[in-house]
């Protein structure tokens, strides 16, 4: 993992599931202890210590070609929801970027914070809020996370929250890229509920030159912590499988995408190349319809 999140360019490599368990075998005994207790059993497959999702996931998708309708269908087994005493672990810590607007940086205009503003708690995040007009057009995209206790046999985990933030189709982040500096969508506050669950409306993220295509996220104990980022137990970022990715790229608006999805892969990712296992959601959906990505995200409750 680094401690930044630069634009930079990678060859492109072709993902299978033998090359994933290879570049895996590779890496720090962490990664390998996870990846013996995935190979322990094929049914341990969908659960993946409470990640909701694997690089294999992409192996397990199918996407057609898309027609001139634009209509791609995308079809993946369904997430797994129930997950056995114990099993899960920690989501991978991350850098939340040069471009998260809590408080901890400034952009051009100074040190930004939309966690204390008027409105952010909010499960749509597609439009700008707090006085700022303009709203991010995309393929929609729904997120579900469900926040577990990794100290507390993987019980859920009630009254927590989560900002989420991330690009939009262009590639650029609200607050601080040219042209919409003036815009602060594509973020939000959410809270879970008594089974740990919370969900966000939003849009597929595009993929800019040197990421492959990632969302955001810090978790906070409660709402009332989650206005300063010092109170934050966990910041992470999740992604998505290539399948995916490539249908929704494939449509009107995401041209740019299409180009740099192709020179980056889960396993050049400057994020996501030590190991991405806990952090790839499940997704199904369409391009037509929209899609929905779930997962289970394991913290030290």
């Amino acid at each position: 993992m680094h401690n930044h999140d630069h634009h930079d360019y990678h060859s492109h490599h072709d993902h299978s599931l033998a090359a994933d368990l290879a570049a895996m075998l590779d890496l720090s005994s962490d990664r390998r202890q996870s990846l013996r207790w995935l190979l322990a059993g094929a049914s341990a497959l969908p659960l993946l210590g409470c990640g909701g999702g694997s690089d294999t996931d992409s192996a397990a998708t199918t996407a057609t070609t898309a027609p001139a309708s634009g209509a791609t269908t995308t079809t993946t087994t369904t997430p797994t929801t129930t997950t056995p005493t114990g099993s899960c672990s920690v989501i991978p810590e991350e850098t939340g970027g040069p471009y998260p607007a809590d408080g901890t940086n400034s952009n051009a205009a100074g040190v930004v914070n939309v966690l204390t503003q008027s409105g952010v708690v909010r499960s749509d995040i597609r439009s700008s809020f707090n006085g700022a007009t303009g709203s991010a057009a995309g393929v929609p995209l729904t997120i579900k996370l469900q926040i577990v206790n990794v100290n507390g046999s993987c019980a859920a985990l009630d009254g927590y929250a989560v900002y989420l933030w991330h690009c939009d189709r262009d590639g650029n982040y609200s607050l601080y890229s040219s042209g919409v500096t003036t815009q602060n969508y594509l973020r939000g506050v959410q809270v879970s509920d008594s089974s740990g669950n919370l969900g966000f409306t939003t849009i597929y993220p595009g993929c800019y030159a040197g990421r492959v295509p990632h969302v955001h996220f810090e978790v906070y104990r409660s709402l009332t912590a989650a206005t300063s980022a010092s109170n934050r137990i966990k910041t992470s970022q999740l992604a998505f499988p290539d399948a995916a990715s490539n249908a929704v790229y494939a449509t009107t608006g995401y041209s740019a995408s299409v180009r740099n999805m192709a020179a980056i892969s889960l396993a050049t990712d400057n994020v996501f190349g030590d190991g991405a296992a806990l952090q790839v959601v499940s997704i199904t959906g369409n391009v037509t319809d929209g899609y929905v990505a779930t997962l289970t995200v394991g913290v030290a409750g």
